[in-house]
């Protein structure tokens, strides 16, 4: 089991959503989070140069079985990437080792509970 965490554009949210259901991956959670990494966001106010500290991005976590991270990653990747090539800002994503899932309501554990 592994964790996917992925960090987009707050306008690619529907796409991506949408195409994550296409690819059969529906139980997705959703952040509004502030962050940046290369694109910091420079703005111009009454002449001057501002740079915000923090800007708006939306957090996806979906824990997936071992047999659909390829697919969750790749369809991430198609429908975040701002053209064919991409672009700073788009977003990252990472994979981390999930160690256990439970289910509250029924105490199904491991895979059978994502």
């Amino acid at each position: 089991m592994k964790m996917i965490t992925a960090i987009i554009n707050e306008n690619k949210l529907d796409a991506v959503r949408e195409a994550l259901i296409e690819a059969e991956i529906t139980r997705i959670t959703v952040t509004r989070v502030s962050g940046h990494g290369r694109q910091r966001g420079e703005n111009i106010y009454r002449g001057q140069k501002v740079v915000p500290n923090l800007l708006p991005k939306i957090r996806l976590d979906i824990a997936v079985n071992d047999a659909f991270v390829d697919i969750t990653v790749n369809t991430i990747i198609e429908a975040a990437r701002t053209n064919d090539k991409g672009s700073v800002g788009d977003g990252k994503i990472f994979i981390t080792p999930l160690e256990e899932c439970i289910r509250i309501r029924t105490n199904e554990r491991g895979g059978e509970a994502i």
